[in-house]
C-alpha cells in the first residue's frame, strides 16, 4: 500500500503548503504514523493545533477528512453504524404475510445500513484521514469499540459479517487529558504532546496567516499573548485566538500596541470575566504606555 509521505522533509513542506506550520516533533509523528500505518494520539491543552493539524494533513494528501466529534453518550450507533429502522419497518410491512426469515434476509442489507463516521472511513477505497476529535470527552466504552477498528482496521456487523478496510484510513485521535485513556488504546498508537509553540513558532504562523499585519506589531502580539498564558486563567488563549488577534489589529489600524489597545480587544483573546480582570490586574492593562 503506497504512503503519504516519502520523508519527514516532505511532511514539514506539505503541510506548510496546506497552512500548519509543524514542528519537527509534530513532522515526525505524522511520518511515523503514516509509514508505520498505525493511528496517532494527540494530547495537549485545547487550542494548540490538534484539530488543525488533521485537517492539514487531509489538506496536504488530497485526502476525504471524516470526522468523529466525541462527546459524552455518544454511542455505537453514531460512532459505527445502525440500521435505517423506518426503512425497515416500510419493507417488513409491504411484504407481510411472507415467511419471517426471507425477509430478515432482505432487511438486513446493505439498502437498509447507515455508515457512521468508524465504517465510513474503514470502508472508503480513497484516501481518508479519520479525526477522532476530543475522546476523553465521550464514555469509556466507546474506547471498547475502537479497539478492533484501530486495532485491525476492520467493523464486525452481526448482520453483515466483518468489514475489512481496503485502504487504511491515516487516524488521528485527540484528547485535552481530561480523563486518562485506557493501556489498551494507547498500545495501538502513536503518542505525540502538543504544547503551545515557541514564541518563534507562533510568530511564524501569524506571519503565514495574518500576511498583513504590521511587521513591528507581531513580536509585542506573541509575547503578550505568552504573558497571558503565564496566568492562571480558566481558559489561554489558543494559537487560534492569536491569529484572530492578529486579524482584529489589522482591521483596527493598530500601529503602536499598548495597554489600552489590549484591554479594548481582550476580549478577542480571553473569554471570561473573571480572566479579564486577572489580566487586566496583573498585565497592568490600565497604562497606555507601549507593550
Amino acid at each position: 500500500m503506497s504512503k503519504l509521505f516519502s520523508s519527514v522533509d516532505e511532511v514539514s513542506a506539505r503541510l506548510t503548503a496546506a497552512g500548519y506550520l509543524p514542528s519537527l516533533d509534530i513532522a515526525t509523528a505524522v511520518f511515523l504514523a503514516d509509514r508505520l500505518g498505525k493511528p496517532l494520539l494527540i494530547e495537549g491543552p485545547a487550542g494548540v493545533g490538534k484539530t488543525e493539524l488533521a485537517k492539514a494533513v487531509a489538506a496536504a494528501t488530497s485526502a476525504e477528512l471524516i470526522r468523529l466529534q466525541c462527546y459524552e453518550g455518544v454511542d455505537e450507533a453514531r460512532a459505527l453504524y445502525e440500521w435505517n429502522h423506518a426503512k425497515q419497518l416500510l419493507r417488513i410491512t409491504a411484504t407481510a404475510g411472507t415467511d419471517w426469515d426471507a425477509t430478515r434476509d432482505h432487511v438486513f442489507t446493505e439498502e437498509f445500513l447507515l455508515a457512521r463516521p468508524l465504517l465510513a472511513a474503514i470502508r472508503n477505497p480513497d484516501p481518508t484521514v479519520l479525526l477522532i476529535d476530543e475522546l476523553d470527552k465521550a464514555d469509556v466504552e466507546l474506547e471498547g469499540l475502537l479497539l478492533e477498528v484501530l486495532g485491525d482496521f476492520q467493523v464486525s456487523i452481526p448482520e453483515l459479517g466483518t468489514v475489512t478496510a481496503v485502504r487504511k484510513p491515516f487516524v488521528i485521535l485527540t484528547s485535552n487529558a481530561h480523563r486518562e485513556l485506557s493501556e489498551a488504546l494507547k498500545r495501538r498508537c502513536l503518542y505525540l504532546h502538543i504544547d503551545y509553540p515557541t514564541a518563534a513558532l507562533e510568530k511564524s504562523i501569524v506571519a503565514l496567516r495574518v500576511p498583513e499585519l504590521d511587521a513591528a506589531l507581531a513580536e509585542p502580539v506573541v509575547a503578550t499573548v505568552s504573558a497571558l498564558r503565564q496566568l492562571s486563567l480558566r481558559k489561554a488563549p489558543s494559537i487560534a485566538e492569536t491569529v484572530d488577534w492578529a486579524r482584529t489589529l489589522v482591521a483596527l489600524g493598530t500601529r503602536t500596541l499598548t495597554g489600552g489597545v489590549v484591554r479594548s480587544t481582550l476580549g478577542v483573546l480571553l473569554k471570561y470575566q473573571s480572566d479579564h480582570r486577572v489580566a487586566i490586574d496583573r498585565l497592568g492593562l490600565d497604562e497606555d504606555s507601549p507593550r
